[in-house]
């Protein structure tokens, strides 16, 4: 079934590039609020000024045309960083602070970056690695550094902007042979796919939009850096998730847009706080990142008054491809429709060519001009993902009668912990670092609070006594924290299939986790 059927709204006002959107934003109305985090706060003229600077200090150390990295978290540093970056005429390569050396090493050796701007508490642990693979220029940032949003009154006119074409992002998620795939995007994709998020869900001029989701994911992008600069409006930046700081801010910056994700609305309608707190600003939520249950959303909104919009899409596909949308139909346990000039199909899992009708369950394949250029590096993994113009996910899902689309489960042997991409092959292969360790499976498993949580068995080598916490210790020193799993139990042995690869499907089946779909296709 081809999911077009149902009309999406007409597409709004598409810039070339990101850059071009913050540039109009802040020629629009240059003392609007644009960014506030703490005591912090910039305005658009500021904001635009700061990002001219930075640009110009990047182009002169050669970054035009090169890759720049930064590893930073959420800040309005961080900000300046992507859009100067940008300006630039450099590909944004933006790193999540929470990776390991071990990631780090891989991504920035794989990446090649020119540059690298870093928090001054991470430069110490990673100036080396960073040297190591090539980087000839570190900034460091932060408020024993420098400051990016302190450009004086100097700062450099505007560099030619970059050609809509020009590759914009490198984002990295976790690969199927547990390395991190980089994800090349052109600026015309990240620029439409915001306006094509826009038809679904229209802003408003001016919109307070808190950000405690790390700008370095493709979400928080999406729906914080970009959705801030669309609208003109302000981005409240919170350096992390925090509950209490959450809920303040919700009431003190008079939010109006609130993105969140599963976690998050799950772990702050358990707050004592959550009902004390004035919500009466907040117009819109998003939910992205993961699977939302209907019970969720139901009690968010009883309890909030605003509507919760779920949506789907993943880094490949620039992220955002359906949205349930505002004015609309809204479906609990949907993803919603597809955004303006894009297609998804539901094909079978066999051949990914026999498109399948509403209430058959099958691969979700899509097109569309947000979609990425193919994968850094890996030709034989682009070629997979992209076959004749399609995008092919790696999730299954199905739509109803109306084109509303369901995410059903996941062909990739894929989890989603507190909305990050983790692929378990990843961290088997830290397990298979540890001496003791001679075999290793790791599953995703339902979690109230985070989506899924992790779960590995392993096998130890014959007269080893290692704990399961030593094992812990062990992930948590080579993996980013939301990779370690949550229980690693000990076995004897894991169970095989008859061509004696790990039978995962017997593992799930062990913890109570339902296993995927009927062969057919068809819904149960």
């Amino acid at each position: 079934m081809n999911a077009d059927r149902r009309a999406a709204p007409a597409l709004p006002r598409v810039h070339p590039t990101v850059v071009h959107m913050l540039a109009d934003a802040a020629e629009r109305d240059p003392h609007r609020e644009a960014l506030v985090c703490g005591e912090r706060r910039l305005d658009y003229a500021g904001y635009l000024e700061c990002v001219r600077a930075f640009a110009a200090e990047l182009a002169s150390a050669g970054a035009r045309g090169e890759r720049v990295a930064t590893l930073l978290g959420n800040s309005i540093d961080a900000c300046v960083a992507a859009f100067g970056t940008l300006a630039a005429g450099a590909q944004h390569v933006p790193l999540n602070p929470l990776y390991a050396p071990r990631e780090l090493e891989f991504i920035l050796r794989d990446a090649a970056p020119v540059a690298l701007v870093v928090d001054e508490a991470l430069a110490p642990a990673v100036s080396g690695l960073a040297r190591e693979a090539g980087v000839r220029h570190l900034v460091v940032v932060g408020p024993g550094a420098r400051r990016l949003d302190r450009c004086g009154a100097t700062a450099a006119a505007l560099l030619p902007l970059p050609a809509p074409d020009s590759l914009a992002l490198l984002q990295y998620t976790g690969g199927t042979t547990g390395r991190p795939k980089g994800v090349d995007l052109a600026h015309r994709a990240v620029s439409i796919n915001v306006s094509q998020r826009e038809a679904l869900l229209p802003s408003r001029p001016g919109e307070r939009i808190v950000c405690m989701m790390p700008i370095s994911h493709a979400y928080g992008m999406a729906m914080g850096l970009f959705l801030a600069a669309y609208c003109g409006g302000t981005l409240v930046i919170l350096p992390r998730y925090a509950p209490d700081e959450v809920l303040a801010t919700v009431e003190r910056e008079r939010i109006t847009v609130f993105p969140g994700s599963p976690t998050v609305f799950v772990g702050l309608m358990a707050h004592p706080d959550f009902s004390r707190t004035d919500w009466s600003s907040v117009h819109t939520c998003y939910s992205g990142a993961a699977p939302l249950s209907a019970e969720t959303l139901r009690r968010w909104r009883e309890a909030v008054g605003a509507p919760v919009y779920e949506g789907y899409g993943q880094t490949e596909a620039g992220p955002v491809l359906t949205f349930n949308p505002v004015g609309g139909l809204v479906k609990p346990g949907s993803v919603g429709i597809p955004v303006p000039l894009t297609e998804i199909e539901i094909v079978d899992l066999a051949t990914g060519r026999t498109v399948l009708g509403p209430g058959e369950r099958g691969e979700i394949r899509a097109r569309g001009p947000q979609c990425m250029t193919g994968y850094r590096n890996r030709p034989s993994e682009t070629a997979e993902a992209l076959r004749d113009g399609w995008l092919y996910t790696g999730d299954i899902g199905e739509f109803d009668a109306d084109g509303y689309l369901y995410i059903r489960d996941r062909k990739k042997d894929m989890a989603i912990v507190g909305g990050y991409n983790v692929y378990p092959r990843e961290v088997e292969e830290v397990l298979f670092l540890h001496p003791d360790v001679i075999d290793a499976a790791v599953v995703g498993v339902p979690d109230g609070y985070r989506g899924e949580a992790l779960v590995a068995q392993v096998v130890l080598r014959a007269g080893a006594r290692t704990p399961p916490d030593a094992l812990a210790a062990h992930c948590a020193a080579n993996l980013a924290r939301f990779k370690v799993p949550s229980r690693i139990l000990v076995v004897d042995a894991l169970p095989k299939t008859s061509a004696n690869k790990t039978d995962k499907n017997a593992l799930r089946r062990a913890l109570g986790v339902p296993t995927s779909a009927d062969p057919s296709g068809r819904t149960p």
